[in-house]
C-alpha cells in the first residue's frame, strides 16, 4: 500500500511538473510573469484598496499570480511568481508543496507575500529553498467584504493574502509551502 502511495505521489507530481512547466525561452518566460505580477496586484488593489500603501511599505512583496492545487488522495501545488523591491524584480520564485489526506479537485489560486522588514527580507535571502512554518512564519490577513482587514497584525514581519478569481479566501494556509529561487 505504502509503494503504491508512494508511486503515485511520483506521477501526480511529474504529471503537475509537465503542465505547470512549458518549455520558453528565458525572455519570455520572464515576461509572462512579469505581466501575471501586474495583473495581481492590480487585482488585489480592487479586493484591497488600502493593500497598495501596504505593499509600498513592506521591503518586498513576493507575488504568485496562479498556484495550482491538485489532488486525488494525495495532492500537490506549484506556482511561479516574481520578487520585488521598490517596483523592480529581485528574482524568480516557485512555490510547492505535497500533502496527503481527504482530497478531490484542482483550484488555483494567487498568493501574495509582504516582507514588512528588511530583517525578515535578508532571511529569506539566506536559505535556498525557505519553508513557511520551518524557516519563516507568515500570518495569513483575513480581509472584510468592504476591503478592511485587521490592522494588529501589521507589526508581523512577513504577512500574506491568499485570493482566487472570486476575491480573497479564508481559512487556508500556506504552513509546509516551500519557496525556492528559479534559476533560467
Amino acid at each position: 500500500m505504502i509503494r503504491r502511495s508512494a508511486m503515485l505521489c511520483v506521477m501526480l507530481a511529474a504529471f503537475m511538473a509537465a503542465i505547470l512547466t512549458p518549455v520558453q525561452q528565458a525572455g519570455a518566460y520572464s515576461a509572462e510573469i512579469e505581466a501575471n505580477v501586474n495583473a495581481t496586484l492590480k487585482r488585489f488593489y480592487h479586493y484591497a484598496p488600502a493593500g497598495r500603501e501596504l505593499v509600498q511599505k513592506a521591503a518586498a512583496v513576493l507575488v504568485f499570480s496562479n498556484v495550482v492545487k491538485a489532488g486525488f488522495g494525495i495532492g500537490g501545488e506549484y506556482g511561479e511568481g516574481a520578487l520585488r523591491a521598490n517596483g523592480k524584480t529581485m528574482g524568480y520564485y516557485s512555490t510547492a508543496s505535497a500533502s496527503i489526506g481527504f482530497q478531490i479537485g484542482l483550484q488555483g489560486r494567487s498568493v501574495i507575500i509582504l516582507f514588512m522588514t528588511k530583517q525578515a527580507l535578508r532571511n529569506f535571502h539566506a536559505r535556498d529553498g525557505w519553508e513557511v512554518g520551518v524557516d519563516g512564519s507568515v500570518t495569513l490577513i483575513n480581509i472584510g467584504a468592504a476591503g478592511e482587514y485587521d490592522t494588529n497584525n501589521f507589526a508581523d514581519p512577513i504577512i500574506g493574502f491568499i485570493f482566487d478569481g472570486k476575491g480573497l479566501m479564508y481559512n487556508l494556509t500556506l504552513e509546509g509551502s516551500k519557496i525556492t529561487r528559479i534559476h533560467r
